[in-house]
Formats: structure tokens, sequence, C-alpha cells
């Protein structure tokens, strides 16, 4: 299921927040990054924020390979 962290600089002082759906979506334009799902926008996010997204859902299934390094 994609999901994202995103994670405010400290002087602003607010929570990091969560974002998961399994619709979940993410498109930067414009100046934000915007979180969809199939209901349309759920978060979006200015660029001058200065929050970092990371995308935590990058966990493999056991039975899965990790894909090949090119060199």
């Amino acid at each position: 299921m994609p999901a994202y962290l995103i994670v405010h600089p400290r002087e602003q002082r607010r929570e990091d927040v969560l974002v998961e759906d399994p619709a979940l979506t993410l498109t930067v334009t414009d100046g934000w990054a915007v979180f969809s799902d199939q209901h349309g926008i759920c978060l979006a996010i200015p660029a001058g924020l200065g929050a970092q997204i990371q995308r935590v859902d990058e966990e493999q299934a056991p039975d899965q390979e990790p894909a090949p390094q090119k060199e």
C-alpha cells in the first residue's frame, strides 16, 4: 500500500504526518505536492512550506527478489 511520511521543518513545530491509502498517488505540479485517491485530492502541500516527503512503503514481499542493479 502506498505510504508517505511528511516531515515538517523543526522551526514550524508541526506534527509529522503519515499518509497511506491503497489508491494513493503523489503528483508534484506548479509548486505543490498533491496526494490523491479514487475520490480526488486528499492533501496538498505547497513547496514553500519546506516539508520533506518520504515514501515509506518500500518493503517487498518475501518471495520477491530485489531488482537487478545497473553497473
